[in-house]
């Protein structure tokens, strides 16, 4: 028996490793141990560790590490705070291997001390490229750290062994959040409504815009841009949710609570939908609009267009789905009437998508179980002229 921990910080990383922890909690040679931190211990971000309870989950440990600072030192803060929490809960649960998802402050937070207590870390989603975030240097930070490596498209494969990890030591196992596609239940618009208490009698949008990490000028000017862009699209109603926990995230909150507010016949603010409503409103919606990894990743499975704006994202393998325009208001409406017209809509549902077809959590399972759990690792130098 194997005892895998796994870390979780946001509802956005939770969502995608759902199937695994399920998968985990039912497998008879593996036994889950969860930690759940940050962000979903927070009242102002959706106290989101509620609905991991009842999704059928135990939190094993539980990380107070957020400061309600989003400041650069603020986030610092944050991590030390997460490597004194994650410390303890580590050394209680005694795993055997640390499942970590992605590239975030507390994801490195949680990588750094396992580290240092000797305890094999599996890496989610390694080898990709965001250049617009300090999240691009965090993620190949915990490819050095981690033992073992499940990558989401043949390219991140090959990144990460150009890193110097072991071929054999690293899977192309496709993007786990695309298990939803052939495992979850979806509700249909007129149960999405009322679950949201919000009609959707209109075609909408949903929007989701996280700060620009790199950037050292705040996030408000660009997200006053995108909602300038809404507003030249008033028959469309508009599905808004919370950034996420990153520099500057908090300054993004009044503007966008403001906005909703003025109009809330047409636009709601949800501090989080939760996997199943947010996977929902994707499959009903007229585009996916703002910066947020899904769009490029999840979306363009649902044959949904993206609007990808600015550079959080630059890097990273797109479908013929998604469309990258500036973070400028005029840029944004173009983009916007671009990917509404019928022949980019027409593409969508024809777009072949980089990151797999839906079968992650198995070939991770599989690797849990079979593959040796250590810390123990070499680095593989390429040839010459494989290195040319």
């Amino acid at each position: 028996m194997r005892r895998i921990a796994v870390f979780t910080g946001t509802r956005a990383e939770y969502g995608l490793l759902y199937w695994l922890m399920k998968d985990i909690q039912s497998h008879p040679e593996l036994e889950l141990r969860l930690v759940a931190g940050a962000v979903h211990l927070s009242p102002e971000f959706g106290s989101t560790w509620e609905a991991i309870i009842d999704d059928g989950f135990t939190i094993d440990a539980k990380v107070e590490m957020l400061l309600s600072s989003d400041s650069r030192v603020g986030i610092a803060k944050s991590m030390g705070l997460g490597v004194i929490g994650i410390a303890d809960a580590l050394e209680r649960l005694a795993p055997d291997a640390l499942v970590i998802l992605g590239d975030r402050f507390e994801a490195l937070a949680a990588a750094q001390t396992a580290l240092v207590m000797n305890i094999p870390i599996v890496h989610l989603h390694g080898g990709e490229v965001t250049e617009g975030a300090y999240d691009d240097a965090i993620r190949h930070a915990i490819t050095k750290m981690a033992s073992l490596h499940c990558v989401a498209a043949e390219p991140y494969r090959q990144r990460v062994i150009q890193m110097g990890e072991r071929p054999e030591r690293v899977l192309n196992v496709g993007a786990l959040g695309l298990d939803h596609l052939t495992r979850s239940p979806r509700m249909t618009r007129q149960v999405l409504a009322k679950s949201l208490n919000f009609s959707l009698d209109a075609p909408y949008l949903l929007v989701t815009y996280h700060p620009v990490t790199l950037a050292d000028e705040p996030p408000v000017e660009s997200f006053r841009a995108l909602l300038g862009a809404l507003d030249r699209w008033p028959d469309h109603k508009i599905i808004l949710t919370y950034p996420n926990a990153d520099n500057g995230g908090r300054a993004i909150v009044p503007l966008l609570e403001a906005y909703a507010a003025r109009q809330p016949e047409r636009v709601l603010a949800v501090p989080s939908l939760g996997f199943q409503r947010y996977l929902s409103a994707v499959a009903e919606a007229d585009a996916v609009v703002g910066n947020s990894s899904s769009g490029l990743i999840e979306v363009p499975s649902f044959g949904v267009p993206t609007v990808n704006i600015g550079q959080r994202q630059s890097g990273r393998l797109a479908a013929d789905s998604v469309l990258h325009c500036a973070a400028e208001e005029a840029a944004i409406d173009a983009g916007v009437r671009r990917v509404l017209a019928p022949s980019f809509r027409d593409k969508c549902r024809h777009a072949s998508n980089p990151y797999g077809q839906g079968h992650a959590a198995e070939q991770i399972i599989e690797a849990l179980v079979t593959q040796p759990l250590n810390t123990l690792k070499s680095f593989h130098d390429l040839s010459v002229s494989a290195a040319l």
